[in-house]
């Protein structure tokens, strides 16, 4: 059995500091892929680098503070990748690759447009980006999983206001329809709506710090592992944990028969 988690941390200090890496060992993870680490590696100690039994990679933004992606393996990969070629985003630390053998997980945080305009017209542009990564992604015939924040909610069953956010960042009828044509067209997998396609509720993945959302469970389901179909078709188990919370994302953990 192969398990990956999926999770944006919105501050790796921050969620260190409410337990994540005790709860993190006792779930046994082969591969926790990360997202928002918000830290230069000299910000993190030795436990947080390299908490045993993983070994971490990190792809951390040039700007202080900001973004960061990393991934904790159980097994050393044979060789780990930041960035896909963006000169616009990869020194914002979006992108981190590990192989393992013929596989490859991907810990991958795509902008946010909420703040403003120019932050929106900055996550079409990635997503301009993206696409022909992921079809050469798709091309090289690994078996691949893309874990992270992807700041889409896909469908209408993905949140919980749908009708009143269809204006808004992360529900534009734009940024839908990109993320079906990943799905769709390219060839894709949405592992977690593979093995649940018709929850609402108990899927979502981020809940706004405003108006109570969490205690009213006004939430989105905008984080994914995305997967070429091989390994998508071996998904044995998802599960959004809840229990307790690290951030304002919950962590996505999809066990695969591999």
């Amino acid at each position: 059995m192969l398990r990956i988690i999926a999770l944006n941390l919105n501050g790796i200090r921050s969620a260190v500091n409410k337990g994540l890496l005790r709860w993190l060992i006792a779930q046994k993870a082969d591969v926790v892929c990360l997202q928002e680490i918000k830290a230069q590696l000299v910000d993190l100690d030795l436990a947080t680098l390299d908490p045993r039994p993983y070994s971490g990679h990190f792809s951390c933004a040039e700007k202080k503070g900001y973004s960061g992606v990393g991934i904790y393996c159980r097994k050393a990969p044979d060789k780990t990748v930041a960035g896909f070629g963006s000169t616009e985003f990869d020194p914002e630390g979006r992108y981190l690759r590990a192989d393992f053998g013929k596989l490859s997980v991907i810990s991958v945080y795509l902008p946010s447009g909420s703040s403003s305009d120019e932050r929106q017209q900055a996550k079409f542009r990635f997503m301009r980006e993206f696409m022909p990564h992921l079809a050469k992604l798709k091309a090289s015939g690994r078996e691949i999983v893309i874990c992270g924040d992807w700041n889409i909610a896909h469908k209408e069953i993905d949140l919980k206001n749908w009708r009143g956010n269809q204006k808004n960042s992360g529900f534009l009828p734009e940024e839908r329809a990109w993320l079906g044509k990943v799905l769709d067209e390219r060839g894709w997998v949405d592992v977690y709506r593979r093995l649940h396609p018709a929850t609402t509720g108990e899927a979502y993945t981020w809940w706004s710090n405003r108006g109570q959302a969490w205690a009213k469970n006004v939430g989105w389901r905008i984080d994914y592992q995305i997967a070429t179909a091989g390994i998508a078709a071996r998904a044995t188990k998802a599960a959004i944990y809840k229990a307790r919370r690290f951030s304002d994302h919950a962590p996505l953990t999809i066990d695969y028969d591999f």
